[in-house]
């Protein structure tokens, strides 16, 4: 028999941010594709839409209008899926069924003013200004005295559910820790706890050693393909400097990090031909008033296309009932992303 081989053979992968496995099986890639297609968006906005409800001076769904913004813009949602003034309260029966009162506020960011914008067309100056927005919201939210977590957010895409074209994120804060971040929590504090350093701060040591999975660096950020990944071509940003949370970033670092977000959707958009749809997020320490000397600040890219701008990564079957897979590895992921520099 031939000696195991990552790029041939199928094998586990072992995710360390939280605890769970991947299988990856390289040689289904070489598989024809039979299965359903998407349309490929229409990519055509104008500067300003008179029907958008985030183009500046635009009335919203709840008959609010929005100020004639020049800059990045930030609301309440109008249709949060969490609210502030929610009852405490929880719902118990025998130990199985539990339920629990979740407080929380949901706001919308929009980049531009301009419709036809996203973050990849935006200038690193432009884009500066939403890193600046985002350290605002997550210390205004985190601040306040119920709110333990801040998810911050981008939906990209109809294919990844955006409802609206104008491009915007946005922001989840609530009371209690959602399960990604506390899973990244359990393994970041026990790797802290067994070596006092920090599990990405190691990891991203043995991945600039590799080269193999890296796509972009700057002075303070870099850009790889997880060794775990789940998604075809998802990355993640880690900042080479262990700090908790963007309130940590200092100016260089922020101008550093708006230059990787462009450079890195801009990446995704030549990969396939079309403005490449995806779901990003930040990863950062709880606010919940207590030290958190193990978590280092990351950026998660999950983008679903596959093959093409018109075939995408389904997570069904035996993603659903056993655990994630895929099929083409991280290390060629990375190439391919990497030759279109």
């Amino acid at each position: 028999m031939n000696a195991f081989d990552l790029t041939e053979h199928p094998h586990r992968r072992f995710n360390a941010l939280t605890g769970e496995w991947i299988l990856v099986s390289p040689h289904r890639s070489k598989r024809p594709w039979q299965g359903q297609q998407e349309d490929i968006p229409k990519e055509e906005r104008p500067q300003y839409d008179p029907k958008c409800y985030l183009c500046p001076g635009n009335v919203r769904a709840n008959g609010e209008y929005n100020p004639p913004y020049t800059q990045t813009f930030v609301f309440d949602n109008d249709f949060g899926a969490l609210q502030a003034n929610v009852p405490l309260g929880d719902f118990r029966k025998g130990e199985l069924l539990k339920a629990e009162a979740e407080r929380g506020i949901c706001r919308v960011i929009c980049f531009s003013p301009r419709h036809d914008l996203t973050l990849t067309d935006m200038e690193v100056g432009e884009i500066k200004k939403v890193v600046d927005v985002w350290q605002r919201e997550y210390q205004e939210l985190g601040a306040l005295d119920f709110i333990n977590y801040v998810q911050i957010f981008e939906n990209k895409g109809t294919v990844m559910g955006s409802s609206n074209p104008h491009p915007h994120g946005q922001i989840w804060a609530q009371s209690t820790v959602p399960v990604e971040p506390a899973k990244e929590t359990v393994q970041q504090l026990a790797y802290y706890k067994a070596h006092g350093r920090s599990l990405l701060a190691d990891y991203l040591v043995l991945e600039q050693e590799e080269k193999q999975r890296i796509v972009l660096e700057t002075d303070a950020f870099v850009a790889l393909v997880p060794f775990w990944a789940v998604w075809p071509f998802e990355t993640i940003i880690i900042p080479k400097r262990h700090f908790g949370n963007i309130l940590e970033m200092n100016e260089a670092e922020k101008n550093d990090f708006a230059a990787i977000i462009k450079a890195l959707s801009t990446l995704y958009d030549k990969l396939f031909g079309v403005s490449f749809p995806y779901s990003a997020g930040m990863h950062q320490s709880p606010t919940d008033g207590q030290e958190h000397p193990e978590w280092h600040f990351h950026m998660h890219f999950y983008p679903p296309l596959l093959r093409s701008a018109t075939v995408k990564k389904f997570m069904v079957g035996y993603e659903m009932l056993g655990n994630p897979q895929r099929d083409i590895t991280a290390e060629w992921a990375a190439e391919r992303l990497r030759s279109l520099k």
